[in-house]
Order: C-alpha cells, then structure tokens, then sequence
C-alpha cells in the first residue's frame, strides 16, 4: 500500500493509492473515509465501473498560487479486447487561506459509457452508535439524525437530488464530539445525495453523487468542505450563511421589499388557503368511483368574498389570501391554459368583486397556478413541447385531479406566466402576491429537444425568470416550498415545514427536527407555518413561535389526507387568536438573524430559539407551553 501525503498549514491530505481514498487531518482531528467504500461510475445498463478499473491511474502533488492537493488522472477502462476512452481527473486540494478542503471532479473525455451517476467523494467513517454523533441534514427545514436513532434512513425523496425538498440548502455536515465538518456543494444542480443510516444505527454514512448534464459529465463539479473543532449544527449553518453572503446569494427581506414594498406588507399577515373549483379527472390517481361527490365541488367567488368581510368584522388587521381552483378548467386541470376565471363562480366580474374587497379591506392577494404539470386536454398542448428526456422519451402520468399529463419545458415557462397574468391585470384584478407551483419543492428537470434544449441549471434560471417578471409587476412571488437555489427573488412559500409534517400524524420519525434553513436564510424569507393541534399530536404553532414565522389562520387543503392536510383547528375565533400570538412575535422578528437554536437538557421536546435582537422563544412541546421574551 502507498500513501501520498501533502500539507498545507494545520491541514493533511493524504490519498491511499490502492483503496483510493482519502483522510483529511485537520488540526489535530482525523476523518477518513468509511472503510470498503468503492469510488465508482454508476452506468445506464445497472452496471458500474470502479475508478480503479482504469486503464491508467497517475497520482502526482497539485500545487498553485493559493493551495496544495493530490491530482489523480483515470484514463480509458477495459471493455473486452478494446479500451473504452472515458477519462477524468480528480482533484483533492486544501486551500492556503480557509483550510478548507476542495474536492474536484474534471472529466476530460466523455466518450464511451452512459453515465447515471459518479459517486465520489467517498462518506466519512461515523460508525459510533451514540446520540453524541449526529448528521446534519437539509431534508425541507432541516432534521439532526443521531447516529443511534431506531428509524432507518436509507431512501431520499427526489433521489436526494440536490435543490429539491429532499435538500432546501446544498450541504450536510456531520457532529462528534471533538468537532465537524459540513460538505457544501458547489455546483449543486446537476448533484444528490446518498445516506445510509439503518434502524438503531451504529453509523450513519453520507455521499454525494454526481448526476450527469444532458447524458454527459460535461463540466467540474465541486464539493468544500470545512472542518470545525468542538462545533454544533449551528456553527455549520453559519458557515454555509457566510458562503452565500460571500457569494452574493444571500438577498435579505430589506433587500427585497426595497424592489417592492408589498414584502413589508406581508409581514404580520395572517395566512388563509382556499379554493373555488375542483374537478378530479375520471384518469386521476385521486379519481374516487365509488363517491361522485368528492370529485367535483363548487364555491362561489361572493361565497369567499362574504368569508373575507367577514374575517374583517373580526377584527383581523393584515392577511392574505391564496386562492385555489380559480381558474375554469378547477385546481390542477388544464395548466398552462388556466383561464379564464370559473364561469360557475362568478367569472371575471366574481373574481374582480373578491380582489376588489380584499384591497378596500387592506389584505393581500394571490393566486395558485402552475407551469410545471401540463395537461394533454390544455387547449394549447403539444406534446413538442413537454420534457423530451435524454433518450428521447416524454414521461407521462396521472397522479393530479387534471389526469392525463407530462412536463412542460421551463424554456416554455416564463412566456405562458407573462401571458396570462397580463390577462388577469387586464381584469382588473389587483394582485399584490402569487404562487407558482411546485418550482422550489421538486427537482430541475432537463430537455434534449433540439428546439428547446434545456440544462438543469438551465431549468432553475427559468423558474427564476417567472418569479422576477412577477416582481416587475409589484407582486410579490412565491412557490409550494423554500429552496436555496431561490432565495435571490423568492419572498414567501406555501410552507417550509419538517418532514414530518408532511406525514400521517404518528408516523415514525426519521431523526429531530431543527431549523437549518431558518439558521441560515430567516431574515431572507417569510415561511407560514401549519397551527394544527390535534387531539395526542403536539401544538404546530410552537414551531411558528420557534422559527419567529408566519401563521396560517385558516386553511382548507388542496388534497386532504397528503402533504400535511390532515386536519386542522376549525373555531375560527380560536384560531385568530392563535395566529395574534405568532404575528406579534413575527412583525418583531421579521428581519432579524435567527442566531442560535437549542435542545434543552438533551431533550427534543424542549427548544430554545435566539434571535438576533436579543428575543428568546423557549417552547416544551409535551405541555405544549412557551415563553417569548422580547429583546431590544
């Protein structure tokens, strides 16, 4: 066995030339990969081709103007009697400045296998099972999974791809005793994740894998990681706060109410859900034979206009209301050729009567739509312009109450949002926020259509279009979720919730819910919280309290039973008072870093937050009782 070694300061490389992997000393503390794990190429056919199957591997010591690493160059891999010309570099180097620690994938020659995906670099040995080690990860606001936590974790949503639910930021980092480390990556798009962590433990590994753009690697792929001694989960959110500051992606919500001061306007708000018209397709997956009633449903516009005045009669000051179903076609059917407004409800003059008393009575209003999801029976399809996948193939389903339905191409996106919301203000209706669907919950997609031929990245700086052409109209955007790759124009979401909230009540969790995100973006973004307490579940609007967020008053689910409808509180007095509470804390809040969270005494039941005025928000979650304590 042979090990290269190169120093840089307090830092050590060292890469075993046989195994290939790496140890990173670090003042004074060791990580070294986890033992038997095998860099590999992830193929089409479900085969893999291991690093050290190359033809040629050379190490050599990397040195530049600002750092010191380990090249290693792979060239061609055996197929038969031939060589296959496949080829990259990798590149493991400290940097001089930071100490922190660079891993670099460079492919020099795509030729000759069908990539899926490249998984390396390798996961840190974390085989201690005891509560003490713990992984920091970014699954939606943000979960602490102990290294002897009883529930497996071995699956990830979106296939732990990287800006999707399955990672809000995208990092994970990892806790022992003496210190940690947290792993950012880069270039996230075309990037995901893997964790194996089995019930009880002992040991939790984490990896990334690369995902390859259009069928080829194509381009560097980066991954820092900086190692802390003595550290918590808050120490890594500060240092990943400190990268987007550096890299100019952190747009605070002073920033953003500077372009439009609607943003201020939200603040305090009380939030409400509702919906005017469903229709469930007899092709949905949420089709229900045996029960007609539940697949069509009607609300008049004057309906939630009268529960509008109404909310003003009791003496609610600030809200907003997001408006489901408003379109003719009903929620989810038809997208993009949504309009015009439900006939059956009172069309455009119904829908103006609703947005005209939301603004005499100084509410806010926003509107749900969608360009993601397209609809065979939308009056403009054509299949040409849907996600035409490397292969050529256009994915279809059936899963929403529209039926029958493919993807539409992002390229598409930002010209079908402008068209039909210079519609909708044609109408007169006043729109000072709205939501477009599903953009930061699930993951960029990528086209080959030679017309519209479309990257990952590609895909999120289309997404992003749509929310900028909403600010150049002075509403205020939103999307299902919050997502790092957003947070330049993103203000508000449907949610940021923990996983678990997404869940049936009492299903088994996959580790403690910590506020990540909050830690790192608060100040940036106006997450609305779930209020639901229901009967043996604990009070959601603890976490209101704890994130210093926003509360939803009143909300009737798009899909009850999914996606965290699973009941709510119904006295709408008793749920006004509720979202006073968590508004006060919030208009005080609104704008400050969420500095520190803590478990108090070990206990997850008991939290702490700190912001960055000195407010203190301490909850218990087993009596449901919380103390705020206000700061300067």
């Amino acid at each position: 066995m042979s090990i290269i070694s190169v120093t840089n300061g307090a830092t050590t490389l060292q890469l075993n030339s046989e195994t290939l992997a790496i140890t990173v000393e670090a003042g004074g503390r060791r990580w070294s990969w986890a033992e038997g794990y095998v860099p590999r190429i992830l193929l089409k056919d479900g085969g893999e081709k291991r690093f050290s199957e190359a033809v040629e591997i050379r190490h050599s010591i990397w040195k530049t103007g600002v750092g010191d690493g380990i090249r290693s160059t792979y060239r061609a891999f055996p197929n038969g009697k031939e060589e296959i010309p496949f080829a990259f570099e990798t590149i493991v180097w400290t940097e001089g400045s930071t100490g922190d620690v660079y891993f670099e994938f460079i492919p020099r020659c795509d030729e000759g296998l069908e990539v899926t995906g490249v998984c390396w670099p390798g996961p840190m040995s974390f085989e201690e099972g005891d509560k003490s080690w713990y992984s920091v990860l970014n699954i939606e606001q943000g979960l602490l999974l102990p290294n002897d936590w009883p529930v497996e974790l071995t699956k990830m949503h979106f296939g732990g791809q990287f800006c999707s639910a399955a990672a809000y930021m995208p990092w994970f980092g990892q806790v022992r005793p003496d210190g940690g480390y947290i792993a950012i990556n880069q270039t996230p798009w075309d990037g995901a994740y893997d964790v194996d962590h089995p019930a009880d433990g002992p040991y939790t590994h984490i990896s990334l894998r690369w995902l390859p753009s259009l069928g080829k690697m194509d381009y560097r792929r980066i991954a820092r990681y900086t190692f802390l001694p003595d550290c918590d989960y808050n120490d890594l959110c500060k240092v990943y706060r400190a990268y987007v500051q550096e890299t100019g992606h952190f747009v605070s919500l002073a920033e953003k109410a500077a372009r439009n001061p609607r943003v201020d306007k939200l603040i305090g708000a009380a939030f409400v859900h509702k919906g005017i018209k469903t229709h469930v397709d007899p092709y949905s997956d949420f089709f229900d034979p045996a029960d007609p009633e539940k697949n069509n449903s009607l609300v008049p516009f004057s309906i939630r206009t009268q529960e509008v005045l109404n909310y003003k009669r009791l003496g609610v000051e600030k809200l907003y209301l997001h408006l489901d179903g408003w379109g003719q076609p009903g929620y989810d059917n038809q997208h993009p050729d949504y309009l015009p407004a439900c006939a059956e409800a009172g069309g455009w003059e119904g829908l103006k009567e609703l947005s005209d008393t939301l603004e005499s009575c100084g509410y806010m209003f926003g509107l749900h739509d969608q360009y993601r999801d397209y609809y065979f029976d939308a009056a403009t399809f054509d299949k040409e312009f849907g996600i035409h996948a490397p292969d050529g193939s256009v994915f279809e389903m059936s899963r929403w109450a529209g039926g029958h339905q493919t993807y539409l191409c992002a390229s598409q996106a930002p010209y079908y949002v402008k068209r039909n919301f210079e519609e909708v203000l044609r109408h007169g209706i006043h729109l000072e926020g709205t939501y477009l669907d599903v953009f930061t919950c699930n993951e960029p997609d990528e086209c080959v259509h030679p017309e519209h031929r479309m990257t990952r990245r590609q895909c999120l700086e289309y997404r992003g279009q749509c929310f900028d052409y909403l600010t150049s109209r002075g509403i205020v955007p939103s999307s299902e979720e919050c997502n790092d790759w957003a947070m330049e124009s993103l203000v508000f979401c449907h949610y940021g919730p923990h996983d678990f909230m997404l869940a049936p009540p009492g299903a088994p969790r996959h580790g403690i819910p910590a506020p990540l995100f909050n830690l790192v973006y608060h100040e940036c973004m106006i997450l609305p919280w779930p209020m639901d307490h229901l009967e043996g579940q604990e009070d959601y609007m603890l976490y209101a309290l704890l994130n210093g967020g926003a509360a939803y008053m009143d909300k009737d689910g798009a899909y009850p039973g999914i996606d965290g409808a699973f009941g709510s509180n119904k006295v709408l007095e008793e749920n006004i008072a509720r979202w006073r509470i968590v508004a006060e804390l919030q208009e005080k809040v609104a704008k400050c870093e969420l500095t520190r969270h803590e478990i108090l005494d070990g206990d997850p039941l008991k939290q702490r937050s700190t912001f960055s005025d000195g407010t203190t928000v301490t909850v218990n979650f087993a009596d449901s009782s919380y103390d705020i304590v206000y700061g300067a």
